[in-house]
């Protein structure tokens, strides 16, 4: 079972915006499982003076806001984790020297307690923890994660995609651009692999603003044996996990008929990976040992006949602040096959200029109103775009089987748009709400499945004691997924 979920996400009780029931709701309305992380503790915070004054000051009032209600805000999560949600505890400890690490826990007794480094955290709970490392990009001594002192066995799982950038390598897309600073070759991803630790890939929001899950900020895939609390945490365990920035991009790779976070024994090695996703795919690279030995661009794939066509409906732009309220709702005369909803909030990383009271600028009303065999409804809320390199856009992307005579009827606010999917090919379509700067929609064109789905096969031969394989897959939406590294043992 592929499940989706935020394991590291901010809202009000700390430093954030947003109540913990909001943020609850929210997770509920597009994800499997969640965390809703407390800023707890920062051991190795500067010394005050009047230069860090505010700063020190600002991270103590957090972490006391947390302490003083931790009882209340672990009894909610607890609650809340009835089966349509999976939750689990979370809390922050910030480090210079060892990397910011987020704590989850599946246990609802989970004790905040205070320690100097990540282990001792985990040690010291007293109840089954892991210790997450997650934006480990920045600069060494400066918050980012701390090779020399990894500890995979309380760390079994990397933060290597949020809000914050992409941790993957030097050029990895979604460079660092956060007030914390740049991103550092000596601590991302590919230098933790090239010393052979072990670990699996992770995706968080770090969002800020108490919504879970936002839309290209990150998130994590889990394969599951079911949707509950104990087989989520075995997957992440057992490293059966993979990152994608926003789209959920369907992965299954495999050496020898194993997955990620096994071992895997030979002298040959029959590599398989397979990736379904939700726009026109780019590329997809096979790495051993953080180099490519086999890649596949859409430049490669050959268009042929497709029984399968994905369908994507955009909403929002304008020049409003305010919440703009969409009902949409796709219909077909074919087979629908699968339906995401993609959301984003008003997006937030460090609300430092604030007295982290929960101000409620997410409380949105989203939902999925009707998923069916050839129908999909919805509502959603969107502000304006902050800039035209960060959208603030939802959108609802379907899979259609049919061919080229079926008919696809988007509805979204009465606006009606009929096509069939031969006519989509050609190209998207959009319109306005108001005649200046309006809020707009777009459909657009359909990306039949050969377009969509790529196929990776190769074979392989020992190269060291241990060789390390990943792969990474990109659309031509700016879309990445970052599938978590098979161990292939000579």
């Amino acid at each position: 079972m592929l499940l989706w979920g935020d394991l590291h996400n901010h809202c009000g009780i700390t430093y954030g915006f947003g109540s913990l029931e909001n943020a609850l709701k929210i997770a509920r309305s597009h994800l499997d499982f969640c965390c809703i992380t407390g800023h707890a503790m920062w051991p190795d915070i500067y010394p005050r003076n009047p230069e860090t004054e505010f700063i020190v000051d600002f991270h103590r009032q957090g972490f006391q806001k947390l302490l003083d209600h931790w009882d209340e805000v672990r009894a909610e999560i607890a609650r809340q984790n009835d089966g349509e949600l999976v939750t689990f505890q979370s809390y922050e400890m910030h480090s210079s020297l060892y990397g910011d690490h987020h704590l989850i826990s599946p246990d609802d007794q989970l004790p905040l307690v205070y320690a100097g480094s990540p282990e001792q955290l985990v040690q010291k709970c007293g109840v089954s923890a892991i210790a997450v490392p997650h934006h480990i990009g920045y600069t060494p001594g400066y918050r980012g994660i701390n090779w020399d002192l990894y500890n995979q066995e309380i760390s079994p799982c990397v933060e290597v995609y949020s809000k914050h950038g992409c941790a993957m390598s030097e050029t990895a897309p979604y460079p660092y651009y956060h007030d914390m600073g740049p991103r550092d070759s000596r601590n991302t991803v590919y230098e933790g692999l090239r010393r052979k630790k072990k670990f699996c890939f992770l995706g968080s929001t770090d969002h800020h603003a108490g919504f879970p899950g936002s839309y290209g900020d990150g998130l994590t895939a889990v394969f599951a044996k079911e949707k509950s609390r104990q087989a989520i945490w075995e997957a992440l365990l057992a490293g059966k996990t993979y990152a994608v920035t926003g789209d959920r991009i369907l992965c299954d790779f495999s050496i020898n008929g194993q997955g990620p976070g096994e071992t895997v024994h030979g002298a040959v090695r029959e590599i398989r990976c397979v990736v379904r996703g939700e726009y026109w795919a780019d590329k997809i690279v096979l790495y051993k040992n953080c180099r490519p030995i086999k890649a596949l661009c859409a430049e490669q794939l050959i268009p042929g006949h497709s029984r399968k066509y994905k369908i994507r409906v955009e909403m929002g732009w304008g020049n409003s602040e305010d919440l703009t309220r969409w009902n949409g709702r796709i219909e077909t005369d074919g087979r629908m096959l699968q339906a995401n909803l993609y959301l984003r909030g008003r997006s937030l990383l460090s609300p430092t200029n604030h007295d982290g009271s929960p101000v409620e600028v997410n409380d949105i009303d989203n939902r999925v109103l009707e998923r069916a065999e050839q129908s999909f409804a919805w509502q959603c809320e969107t502000v304006r775009n902050k800039s035209t390199l960060h959208p603030q856009t939802d959108a609802a992307v379907v899979e259609i089987e049919g061919d080229l005579n079926t008919r696809v009827t988007v509805n979204v606010n009465g606006h009606i748009h009929e096509a069939t999917i031969a006519q989509l090919l050609d190209g998207g379509v959009s319109w306005h709400v108001k005649p200046y700067h309006s809020q707009a929609v777009k459909i657009h064109a359909a990306v039949p499945e050969t377009e969509y789905e790529m196929v990776l096969e190769t074979k392989d031969e020992p190269q060291d004691e241990v060789d390390i394989y990943h792969v990474e897959f990109a659309q031509k939406n700016g879309q990445w997924a970052f599938i978590s590294p098979i161990y292939a043992v000579r």
